[in-house]
């Protein structure tokens, strides 16, 4: 892995507060605490957190919600989300704790094994580690069979392997916000077994 994955220029854009990475929120705030309480550094912290998010919050497909998470207080309240409001989530953790977080973006099959169902956005996240002066992607979206995402600093352990013959791109990108088309796309869904997206970043 390259040392360092992102041109890191200024922090201000990967620590505010956003609609959708709502750190001051009470419940975001209250986890804060609660991982902060445990952690004794920095990247123990970090690790903390992202753990927390990929494996105490169900992702919404694998449990069969239909309740849509918008941003990353309604996923704590609502005990699960989908992938890209669980990087809400991991992102206001680390940036109520002063560590810059962003969101990376792959393109991926809906189906496992082919292109016949289209294509979704599929999101994750960016950390910059200050003690290691570099950015890492971490990806919370939760494991199951066939996804064993890890927390790594040495190599990328992310959820899903792409899959350039199946059209599928990692775009390798840092935003400090969710995309605004997936936030309109939130926004205008009641049922998140419903969401697709039809265009690429």
């Amino acid at each position: 892995m390259e040392k360092i994955l992102f041109e890191y220029k200024e922090k201000e854009p990967y620590l505010a507060s956003t609609d959708c990475i709502d750190y001051n929120h009470p419940l975001v705030q209250e986890k804060v605490i609660e991982l902060k309480e445990t952690a004794n550094s920095s990247l123990d912290y970090i690790q903390r957190a992202y753990e927390f998010v990929r494996d105490g919050i169900p992702h919404s497909w694998d449990i069969g919600a239909t309740i849509v998470s918008r941003k990353s207080s309604e996923v704590l309240k609502n005990n699960t989300g989908i992938c890209w409001t669980k990087s809400c989530l991991l992102a206001a953790l680390l940036r109520a704790n002063g560590i810059p977080s962003g969101i990376s973006y792959q393109l991926l099959t809906r189906a496992d094994e082919d292109d016949s169902e289209g294509y979704i956005i599929h999101a994750l996240n960016t950390v910059y580690i200050e003690e290691a002066d570099m950015w890492i992607r971490l990806d919370a979206r939760g494991n199951k069979e066939n996804v064993h995402a890890q927390f790594s600093l040495d190599e990328e352990k992310l959820a899903f392997r792409v899959r350039e013959e199946l059209g599928e791109i990692d775009y390798r990108d840092n935003h400090p916000d969710l995309d605004a088309r997936l936030v309109l796309i939130l926004q205008n869904s009641f049922n998140v077994r419903e969401i697709t997206t039809d265009f690429r970043m």
